[in-house]
């Protein structure tokens, strides 16, 4: 039997996240910063519970992160998000200076990593991250579907 890699295990972390996110009225998506290989920080989505537009979850992972470090800027870090982070989130990675961001699911509507935009590589800005997509993608795709799908019955 193969071991996950340790993009897929990160990604579970986040994907646990993103489910405690649902169970609590969330949209379910999910972020874990990583540093030297060991999670820092946890988050999952919580505009609505914190009534904060900016309370996405690699937002929140960003700032538990900062103050875990004791430090604004990650070098090094690697954040993982179950859905590919918004224009929001992406300036927050590059003000952060996240080294890697990895996500699962496309956002074709709002992704501004790959799908609308390409912010994290954009060399006008001060700084680029690597980019990621797809790691367990229809896993995090299906809890975004069976969430929306249980609020339209």
């Amino acid at each position: 039997m193969l071991l996950p890699s340790p993009h897929e295990q990160f990604m579970r972390a986040a994907l646990a996240a993103a489910r405690r996110g649902a169970e609590a009225g969330e949209v379910p998506v999910g972020a874990v910063v990583v540093i030297g290989g060991e999670i820092v920080a946890v988050a999952h989505n919580e505009p609505v519970g914190l009534s904060d537009a900016t309370a996405h979850a690699e937002m929140l992972a960003i700032r538990e992160a900062g103050r875990k470090t004791g430090n604004h800027r990650l070098p090094g870090a690697s954040l993982y998000a179950t859905v590919e982070p918004c224009v929001m989130c992406c300036g927050a990675i590059v003000s952060a200076r996240i080294e890697e961001v990895i996500f699962g699911a496309a956002d074709p509507k709002a992704g501004a990593a790959v799908s609308l935009y390409r912010l994290l590589e954009d060399g006008r800005l001060n700084h680029a991250a690597r980019v990621t997509g797809g790691v367990l993608a229809e896993e995090c795709a299906a809890l975004l579907r069976e969430f929306f799908k249980a609020r339209r019955l």
